[in-house]
């Protein structure tokens, strides 16, 4: 380490679960904050029990801990607490009280019942950035319904545009292979919290941030947004083609597939030249970017025996060269092959109570001088309970027996 981690100093107190909130939890114990996560007692967060697979401890003997959890909650320390009770409740706004910010993805009003919401603790600690995550927000007609990824890709649009025609094989509505909903209103509120904790350095004052996967998820449509928006009508399903370029796609070649991402014209000509081909070049049908999206079906049709004629490999060793942008589309066990995410260090393994390491997905962000380190596992349920009692809160040993004696911890 070459100086201290961006967010040494920072304290969060993660009370969220499934993977929205513990996202942004992980996202900001990478960058070195202190993230306590509460959880229930017994049980935890919903998505320890979401397996198999289970992590396999050092007998090769599955434990609890779903790769699900293990996906969301590196860097973290767990404390189960009661929060439905007075004396867990209690517990909770002391915690609150020391740290900078607090994450949570309840139902509208649910914390404010046990005097755990924004009002309650920002008067006790005015510097306390509070970011709340909902399906839909804090307001609205549809503040108090529950949302779930896949009901928010679908209702805020993505599904509408994702999968095959309808008249094609396998056509209709598809969502993303991961819950991308959550995930994205997780990064959304990371870039939040670091906004509302620069804000404070000169105002002193923390905030309510209002998430919503709703809001998330018809924010980040890019392109087809404004497509929509400026050109009035609603995009449709259209497989693995782009709805601006051409051609964009896959194309199947003598052993599987070749994503083609053809972005001008000169790169058409290019693959055209590369691929014997021309006479389609030269075609005034397909000159142009427009032309080529405008005869999108004559195009494909001119291209695809062609790159059928070799195979993926041939492709990429052909097209590469001379600037023609192509790739493969791998599985995951190719994915962790590949020279260049080997290079990138993106499976990283952390030791872990239970097992002698814990294979995981480094965080992307790269620092010059400040490289993130990964040395706190995701958590067992209350691994963490009676340090953080005994050494933030200042609980002696009776407190914290008295506390389990009362199932409050």
């Amino acid at each position: 380490m070459n100086g201290r981690p961006p967010l040494e100093g920072i304290r969060v107190l993660d009370m969220s679960r499934i993977l929205a909130g513990p996202w942004v939890g992980q996202l900001l114990a990478d960058l070195g904050a202190e993230v306590i996560k509460i959880e229930r007692p017994g049980s935890g967060d919903d998505t320890r029990g979401w397996g198999p697979p289970f992590l396999n401890d050092r007998n090769g003997d599955p434990t609890r801990e779903s790769a699900y959890f293990l996906s969301a909650n590196r860097g973290k320390k767990s404390v189960a607490l009661d929060i439905s009770k007075p004396e867990g409740q209690a517990l909770a706004r002391e915690l609150a009280c020391l740290s900078d910010v607090l994450l949570e993805n309840y139902k509208v009003g649910d914390l404010k019942r046990y005097g755990l919401g924004y009002e309650d603790l920002s008067a006790l600690n005015p510097k306390l950035v509070y970011c709340s995550i909902t399906g839909f927000g804090q307001t609205g007609p549809y503040r108090d319904r529950a949302g779930y990824d896949f009901m928010i890709q679908g209702m805020g649009g993505l599904m509408s545009f994702t999968g095959e025609r309808d008249d094609a094989p396998g056509g209709g509505p598809q969502k993303v292979g991961v819950a991308i909903a959550d995930l994205m209103t997780g990064m959304y509120s990371g870039v939040a919290i670091l906004a509302a904790l620069h804000e404070r350095q000169t105002s002193g004052l923390g905030q309510h941030i209002d998430m919503a996967l709703l809001d998330t998820q018809v924010a980040w449509l890019a392109n087809q947004n404004t497509n929509y928006l400026i050109g009035g009508e609603a995009p449709k399903r259209m497989g693995n083609a782009h709805p601006n370029v051409m051609p964009y796609q896959t194309f199947r070649t003598r052993d599987g597939d070749l994503i083609l991402a053809v972005g001008n014209d000169a790169q058409f000509r290019r693959f055209c030249e590369a691929a014997g081909l021309p006479e389609v070049g030269a075609d005034p049908r397909f000159a142009t970017n427009a032309s080529r999206l405008a005869n999108r079906q004559a195009c494909t049709e001119a291209l695809a025996p062609a790159v059928r004629g070799r195979t993926t490999s041939e492709w990429i060793a052909l097209l590469e060269p001379i600037g023609v942008p192509c790739g493969p589309i791998n599985r995951l066990d190719q994915v962790y092959a590949d020279p260049q995410v080997r290079h990138r260090g993106m499976k990283i393994e952390v030791p872990h109570p239970l097992a002698d390491a814990v294979p995981l997905v480094a965080n992307p962000i790269k620092y010059s001088r400040t490289p993130l380190e990964y040395h706190i596992p995701p958590p067992l349920l209350g691994e963490h309970t009676e340090e953080v009692l005994r050494d933030l809160l200042h609980k002696t040993d009776d407190e914290i027996a008295a506390l389990r004696e009362k199932r409050i911890v």
